[in-house]
């Protein structure tokens, strides 16, 4: 089924228009709109109406997400990690050197439409033929051949192959900004996430420091009643063993502090050991808010951009089915050839004085006409290039789909885990409490003779391991909130009215290449228009870049 461009290839060399050619050319003219293969159609995106958690108080959807959710945990620090992270990740940099990449393919594919071949030859030639040749008695044998002209070919766009490259190059251009996107929001959370994960390790090392002191004060004790004959050294040996054991895990604690802060110099792109200084200032885990803004499901299909990429891609294909069946059908080409030859007889006068006749009138020549090709015997291969392009876009629509059923399922578990989070931690705060009193009783009753230093022991324990979890579990909160907010497709508007790439890169680029318009272009289409079909695409202004 083919759709009409009304706008239509323009002939701009005059040796073209001759009677017969004329006739040939308009008919194409007429047809030049045709184009076969499928027009992109969206896919349908399989969601619910409305998110499991939307009766609870903690969720809000009549409001949406939070563009810069981070700062919704009103810490200066993590705001400037993740502004760094944006200006200085390699990673992030690639992706938006990838956006360039796509530019200038896209530019290649408009190319295309225009004459394919547009060359300007010369030589001259010192020929010698052998005596022995046949046919050559009479002839001149040694001579010079000078040729200069310019040699034109236009494979005319009849079915759309072209428009179709064109079509599926400006699917891919937006494709890369949609992968751009996502990393930036692949960044925003990871850079959030390694933050709480820094921060919840410095907590649980001054946890352990904290316990490790109150077993040291209990260690104290013992040894004091065990020099004084109250009790036996094996109250010693016990105090000893949980001290010890305490103290052990702080070097592990300190290990995965250390390597937390390398994966986070990493992420702002400096060596590592470059953020201690940046992470002195602010101290604890983290607060996340209580409620979260998650708007409706439906607007997840629009918020990604990794939903946003799967449809690019299927659009992509989509328009690559077409061209594959542009091959069924014949080619239909222009070609034309114009100049001056002339040629000197090398043996009785110099090549200067028959170089000059190069410029004579009847050093003139041309040939044109128009050619058809079509490939009639092909055994299948065309026929099975084009079940494989229709393969590849069926695969795309059923990824497409299965990239919303993903993206629906995290931000479920996120909000999911974000709000039991929430509920044990509060549980957690009483458990501390608890175990906190336990100690307390427990060193009275021991020095009082009550109970024995096993009681002790345990109470001590219990309290290392309820503070520990406490500590989680406001990590939790934090880990799965920023989890939530990445599964919303938050944190790409970063990049809103700023450049994809530094500007020290784009003074190195253009030093070395004649990037044109497409290295100084504006900030990166925003990811909620659709590509438009390709009959509505300007792919016949020529570029300008």
């Amino acid at each position: 089924m083919c759709s009409h461009n009304d706008a239509k290839p323009m002939m701009s060399r005059n040796f073209f228009a001759v009677p017969g050619v004329v006739s040939l050319l308009s008919m194409l003219m007429v047809f030049g709109g045709c184009m076969v293969g499928p027009n992109f159609v969206k896919p349908e995106g399989n969601l619910a109406e409305n998110w499991s958690g939307e009766g609870d108080s903690r969720v809000m959807t009549q409001t949406a997400v939070d563009k810069l959710w981070w700062k919704a945990f009103n810490d200066p620090t993590l705001d400037q990690l993740i502004q760094l992270a944006y200006q200085q990740n390699l990673p992030l940099q690639i992706a938006g050197l990838r956006i360039l990449e796509a530019r200038a393919r896209l530019g290649v594919a408009i190319g295309w439409q225009y004459p394919q071949q547009q060359e300007v030859f010369g030589g001259a030639t010192g020929v010698g033929l052998s005596k022995n040749a046949a046919n050559s008695f009479g002839s001149d044998r040694s001579f010079w051949d000078y040729q200069l002209g310019f040699d034109a070919g236009w494979e005319l766009d009849f079915w759309g192959k072209f428009r179709r490259e064109v079509e599926a190059a400006y699917a891919d251009m937006l494709a890369s900004v949609a992968n751009y996107d996502d990393a930036l929001v692949s960044l925003t959370a990871e850079v959030a996430r390694t933050y709480t994960v820094i921060r919840t390790y410095e907590v649980l090392i001054e946890i352990t420091s904290a316990n490790a002191k109150v077993q040291e004060d209990g260690l104290t004790i013992a040894e004091s009643r065990f020099r004084n004959g109250v009790t036996t050294e094996l109250d010693v040996a016990q105090a000893r063993t949980l001290f010890e054991s305490t103290r052990s895990t702080i070097p592990q604690l300190q290990t995965g502090l250390q390597q937390a802060q390398n994966a986070l110099s990493t992420l702002l792109g400096q060596p590592t050991g470059g953020v201690q200084k940046l992470l002195s200032e602010q101290k604890g885990i983290p607060t996340a808010p209580a409620e979260v803004s998650v708007s409706v499901p439906a607007e997840l299909l629009r918020r990604r951009p990794d939903i946003r990429n799967a449809e690019l891609a299927a659009a992509a294909q989509c328009a690559r089915v077409g061209i594959a069946q542009t091959d069924l059908y014949p080619s239909f080409s222009l070609f034309g050839e114009i100049g001056l030859q002339s040629s000197s007889d090398g043996g009785v006068r110099s090549g200067n004085a028959d170089f000059e006749n190069l410029w004579d009138a009847d050093s003139f020549f041309y040939s044109f006409g128009p050619g058809v090709r079509w490939p009639i015997f092909n055994y299948g291969r065309i026929k099975n290039n084009v079940r494989i392009q229709d393969a590849r876009f069926q695969q795309s629509l059923v990824s497409y789909q299965d990239t919303v059923l993903i993206a629906a399922q995290e931000v479920e578990d996120a909000m999911a885990g974000f709000l039991k989070a929430q509920e044990t931690a509060v549980f957690e705060q009483n458990a501390v409490n608890a175990a906190q009193r336990s100690v307390e009783i427990a060193f009275v009753q021991y020095r009082e003779g009550a109970v024995d230093y096993q009681r002790v022991l345990d109470t001590q324990r219990a309290l290392l391991q309820e503070e520990n979890n406490l500590a989680q579990a406001r990590s939790s909160i934090a880990t799965n909130l920023i989890a939530l907010y990445k599964a919303l497709g938050g944190g790409w508007e970063l990049r809103k009215d700023q450049p994809i790439i530094p500007e020290s890169t784009q003074a190195e680029m253009q030093k070395r290449t004649n990037w044109g318009r497409l290295l100084p272009a504006p900030p990166a289409p925003e990811p909620l228009n659709l590509p438009p079909p390709a009959r509505d695409i300007p792919v016949l202004q020529k570029p300008q870049w």
